[in-house]
């Protein structure tokens, strides 16, 4: 290793220099480095949250095919409106909670300046919100699928902008913001090595799945789903079919799209070779495990069934939570896994979507979207997983060589540690906060419809008529239609001369007397 001092062009250039000289002109090339790695940056984080803000649609096509036809409008509307209620609770409170007064050289609890994003000016600090609110307008459209179909309007515009304004913010501040206690960027890291959630497993999805969980228990099931009409319990759950298993497809597809912005994205930069390294690496182990998580439930589905009924039957709705199982489970560690490990991670994730989702039903937890199994299941899964296989070196590129990687390498237990107590907390925060929180909505009467309305449709009850238009013309109409068909002649249009047909030509057959 050489011996001479790093060249530090800042000092360097902070130097005064006839525009003639040759420092003149080295300083110029480096300035014009600075502004195209600002403009590079710039325009890959923009590219990244407008992928994730892409996700909304998943998550609305997603939901809407879901539930039945009769409540379309009014979770296609929450979707909107998670969106509209995430930008405005996170500019005015939210980002300054999570993110202000940030100082690696200290530990604390809560942002407190940046209220209102006062004082932002620059480019990297608006795009950086813009970044983050995109992720916080995830975490509130989680729970919006599991309570769909029974969950008063207001109730979840209030909850949405409490998750968005306040639950959410914490939990970013303690695990991303460098004075956060569980922070991996903090000058004294817990553990020495803090929590390693590089996209949000913990932050986004756990948080989501977790307040979901809390509401679908504190709301109760749909009418219908676990009891009978005089409330008597069902011995088997009744299935509510989803009215378009097409908008489905079409939702989980787009989520996958999206989490290309969600992972990769999270590297915040692309200008250097090793942020480039660790974005290709994002991209590549949030597609492995995707396809894994997704072949790992059809096929394990699929296997279950043809066990219990001798027949082998592949269910769609596996398939495609499956695959968004993988794409939550990995997005912890999505920067320092191998391949092989992002397959592993999947294929894992696949059979912690099946044990969620029959031990919702199991315990009578109505999710009518699977929310739950998804995001809080594999939010947890998500983030042991990255103290199980996070390499060394990949380590080091994401965040620093301090040490703690996979318990796999030999290296200790410290950074699964600190994946245990950030789950933990996670869940330990949310539980706190949204319990009462509910608790008090569903006290006041605000939280669920009444019985009627939920029976017809909060389409029809809410929303001043149905998402489908699918009355077709009247009797009376369908019967002047048929009269007027049957009264109709072919005419002869004017003008055309009427072809010449010739006489038939008489045959006169003579019979003689003979044969006669």
């Amino acid at each position: 290793m050489s011996d001479e001092p790093d060249f530090d062009y800042k000092v360097f250039c902070s130097e005064s220099y006839d525009n003639t000289t040759v420092e003149a002109g080295v300083c110029a090339a480096f300035d014009y480095v600075d502004e195209t790695n600002y403009g590079l940056n710039t325009f890959f984080l923009l590219f990244a949250a407008s992928f994730v803000f892409f996700m909304q649609t998943g998550f609305a096509m997603l939901c809407a095919g879901s539930v039945r036809q009769k409540n379309v409008k009014n979770i296609m509307l929450k979707n909107i409106l998670d969106a509209c209620g995430g930008a405005l609770g996170f500019w005015s409170v939210g980002y300054a909670f999570a993110y202000g007064g940030a100082d690696s050289s200290k530990k604390g609890f809560i942002g407190n300046t940046g209220f209102f994003l006062s004082g932002f000016t620059e480019g990297d600090q608006l795009i950086g919100w813009f970044f983050q609110f995109a992720f916080a307008a995830t975490a509130a459209t989680i729970v919006a699928g599991t309570v769909a179909e029974r969950c008063k309007f207001e109730a979840y515009l209030a909850y949405s902008l409490m998750l968005t304004g306040f639950v959410y913010p914490v939990i970013v501040y303690s695990i991303w913001s460098s004075s956060g206690f569980l922070s991996a960027f903090n000058g004294e890291p817990f553990l020495g090595c803090g929590m390693h959630d590089f996209a949000g497993s913990g932050v986004v999805h756990l948080t989501g799945g977790a307040t979901a969980l809390i509401a679908a228990k504190v709301l109760g099931p749909r009418i219908g789903r676990f009891h009978d009409a005089d409330g008597n319990p069902l011995p088997e759950p009744v299935s509510f079919a989803p009215h378009s298993v097409a908008l489905q497809v079409l939702g989980t597809f787009v989520l996958w799209v999206g989490w290309y912005g969600f992972n990769p994205g999270s590297t915040l930069l692309i200008s250097n070779s090793t942020a480039a390294a660790v974005t290709a690496l994002a991209a590549v182990t949030t597609t492995i495990a995707a396809a894994a998580g997704s072949v790992s439930a059809l096929f394990t589905d699929m296997l279950l069934s043809r066990m219990k009924t001798g027949h082998s039957e592949y269910d769609i709705t596996m398939c495609m939570n499956g695959a968004l199982g993988g794409l939550v489970a990995v997005t912890a560690g999505c920067s320092v896994m191998a391949p092989w490990a992002a397959l592993v991670t999947g294929i894992i994730a696949g059979w912690v979507y099946i044990f969620f989702s029959s031990l919702l039903v199991k315990l009578r937890i109505d999710d009518a979207v699977d929310a739950v199994p998804v995001h809080f299941g594999n939010g947890i899964w998500g983030c042991i997983a990255v103290g199980l296989f996070a390499e060394p070196s990949r380590v080091a590129n994401a965040y620093s060589d301090h040490g703690n990687y996979g318990l796999f390498y030999g290296t200790g237990a410290n950074l699964l540690g600190a994946q245990v107590v950030g789950v933990l907390w996670v869940i330990g925060w949310v539980t706190v906060i949204m319990t009462p929180y509910f608790l008090l909505l569903n006290f006041a009467g605000l939280f669920r419809v009444d019985a009627i309305e939920e029976e017809v449709g909060l389409d029809i009850s809410h929303h001043k008529g149905a998402a489908y238009d699918i009355s077709g013309p009247s009797e009376d109409i369908l019967q002047k239609f048929e009269i007027s068909r049957s009264q109709r002649k072919l005419e002869m249009p004017q003008g055309v001369p009427a072809p010449l047909v010739s006489a038939p030509t008489p045959v006169h057959v003579v019979v003689s007397e003979d044969a006669a």
